[in-house]
């Protein structure tokens, strides 16, 4: 009758014993993962300015653009000579054949 309770005893402890020691692998791989990612968050923060700058420096740019249109558009040609003036012209009092 002790041979079988033994038994049982090694198979939960192998059981136990796999599923700690798996956990403290992934414990051991998840520290060791974000010792690395905590090294690279100054490059990946000061990447990521560098590309708020580029993006608010060619917003900045497009609306200098849009401005710069509507002004112009606000302002008209400069050439006023090129558009037909109207002439004056005679308008009869009566009718014609009266």
């Amino acid at each position: 009758m002790e041979r079988p309770l033994i038994a049982v005893l090694l198979l939960v402890g192998l059981v136990i014993g796999c599923g700690v020691g798996s956990a403290y692998a992934r414990a051991r791989r998840s520290w060791a993962d974000y010792q690395t990612i905590k090294k690279s968050v100054p490059g990946a923060r000061r990447a990521a300015w560098l590309l708020i700058r580029a993006v608010t420096t060619k917003i900045g740019v497009i609306a200098l653009l849009l401005v710069g249109a509507v002004a112009y558009a606000a302002v008209g040609a400069d050439d006023e000579s090129a558009q037909p003036s109207p002439t004056p012209s005679v308008t009869p009092s009566g009718r014609p054949g009266r």
